[in-house]
């Protein structure tokens, strides 16, 4: 669907009122039933419908609560920054480790879950829907998929969390409780599994970049196997995700050439894209900031610097910004020497210091800005609603480099294989090899995927954000999970995590 997936959304959701149906985590009954009881009454209203399900992905990099600033910040590798210590108290708390149930926001929790609602819905609707049944077999995947990948990222936030398979009736919300992780995961692992077959073994992106494939199904599973420490189940998904280290895969994923052109605003859907979230500009304003009309990406604003002007015309011609996601010293100096260093840093300090530049400090200011999401004046949007909003730079949420790490993890860090995988993604930027471990493998995924919003999943992954993290104020048993959100928890059947005050 290309940005047929987004710019359908628009489309769909003016029309389709479930698109609109969650002002709380699970709603039961969307605004317009009306509407949707009298829907999906051919394929074209169930492909609305699909698209609505799929349009919870830009949980990864739009709004102001979005995944990758969110989870950059509470790493060690990033802070919030920001204006002000008050500027975004979610992600300020979360980056200090203050973070409690009234500071979390709420969406992290219930967006996801307008997601499932949407994707239970359609499945529901999908048998009566007159079209073929390799059509229905395939939105069926596809919905499950997404419920899946969607539960995943819950599961991984909060640990503790509802399971809801249909659309809930209206009397049933306060009665609603948490399942137990393992039963989360099993679920998870059912979708998937039962999924793959029906999907598609690539796509033509022309038409329908950013749909579904089984390569970007098995990368989910091989994810979720590695999350749960079933490592030789995620080293086969992985295997068939990857195919020859440095090669071509089955589904044609390969790595990028030039490391530097994964951020390339205009190279969507690429070889190196295994599961990709699409942004378009759709006139997005303040009004509808975060929302269903909302299809903007919101990290480029975020990252920016702010009030920046440049006084040499060799200097970046950067668009301003909210000076978010800075990297710390500690980082700045890991990445001397990696070629990655200039696509991943943007030393605005020193460019300043050298009367190139100028700007605004931000909140604990490093001057080291996260390049790989920078705004460029040549990026901003002219059209109607609010330009800040309407950057349209697509995000990874799987990308193959990291699918390459994620299977020489699940190897255990040793023997031939490990070693291909982890050479490819060094040789992909002009290193040379070095001797396979689960310690190189962690130091290539800071480096490689840095700012991409993985590194706080990764330590707490390894068991290393105790460590980390301690300056920080991370408190192990505590900090490894999201408190559930207070108003989530008012009048309803669902328990604090551990640790943490209701």
């Amino acid at each position: 669907m290309k940005k047929n997936i987004k710019n359908l959304v628009v489309l769909s959701l003016s029309s389709l009122m479930i698109a609109s149906c969650s002002t709380d985590f699970i709603e039961t009954e969307p605004t317009g039933l009306n509407v949707v009881e009298n829907y999906y009454r051919n394929e074209a209203e169930a492909t609305t419908g699909l698209v609505a399900v799929y349009d919870l992905m830009r949980k990864n990099s739009g709004g102001f609560e979005n995944m990758i600033t969110m989870f950059n910040a509470a790493s060690d590798d990033q802070m919030a920054n920001g204006g002000n210590a008050s500027d975004g108290a979610g992600i300020q708390s979360f980056s200090n480790y203050t973070i409690n149930a009234n500071t979390v926001p709420r969406s992290f929790f219930k967006d996801y879950y307008r997601g499932i609602y949407r994707a239970n819905l359609l499945l529901q609707k999908i048998p009566g829907v007159p079209m073929s049944d390799a059509t229905k077999a395939r939105f069926t995947a596809e919905a499950r998929v997404l419920r899946a990948f969607y539960y995943f990222n819950l599961v991984r936030m909060f640990k503790n969390v509802p399971l809801i398979l249909e659309p809930l009736a209206a009397d049933s919300f306060y009665s609603v409780t948490q399942a137990t992780p393992e039963a989360v995961y099993a679920q998870i692992e059912l979708d998937l599994t039962e999924s793959i077959a029906n999907l598609p073994v690539t796509v033509n992106v022309a038409t329908d970049g950013g749909r579904l494939t089984q390569g970007s199904a098995k990368a989910i599973l091989g994810k979720v196997y590695l999350y749960q420490g079933k490592n030789a189940l995620a080293a086969a998904q992985f295997f068939d995700v990857n195919g020859t280290p440095g090669g071509t895969s089955q589904y044609g994923y390969k790595l990028l050439d030039n490391y530097n052109d994964l951020w390339n605003f205009s190279n969507r859907f690429n070889t190196e894209s295994v599961l990709e979230v699409a942004h378009s500009a759709q006139g997005s304003s303040w009004g509808n900031w975060g929302g269903n009309q909302d299809e903007g990406n919101s990290v480029n604003q975020m990252v920016g610097p702010r009030t920046y002007t440049r006084s040499n015309s060799s200097a970046p011609d950067l668009a301003g910004g909210w000076s978010f996601n800075q990297f710390t010293q500690d980082f700045y100096d890991f990445m001397q020497g990696d070629p990655r260093f200039g696509a991943t840093i943007l030393d605005l300090k020193a460019l300043r210091d050298a009367n190139q530049v100028d700007y605004i400090d931000g909140y604990q200011d490093t001057g080291y800005y996260l390049n790989k999401f920078m705004p460029k004046q040549s990026d901003i949007y002219s059209g109607p609603g609010d330009a800040v909003l309407n950057f349209t730079q697509n995000t990874y949420a799987i990308r193959l480099a990291d699918t390459y790490l994620m299977e020489a993890e699940a190897l255990g860090g040793t023997g031939t294989r490990a070693q291909a995988l982890l050479d490819a993604v060094r040789a992909r930027v002009g290193l040379p090899s070095i001797a396979v471990s689960l310690g190189t493998i962690k130091d290539e995924r800071r480096r490689e995927l840095a700012g991409e919003g993985h590194r706080w999943f990764d330590l707490v992954r390894w068991g290393d954000a105790p460590t980390k993290l301690a300056s920080r104020g991370f408190v192990a048993g505590k900090n490894e999970i999201l408190p559930i959100p207070a108003f989530d928890l008012n009048g309803t059947q669902l328990v604090q995590n551990p640790n943490y005050p209701n």
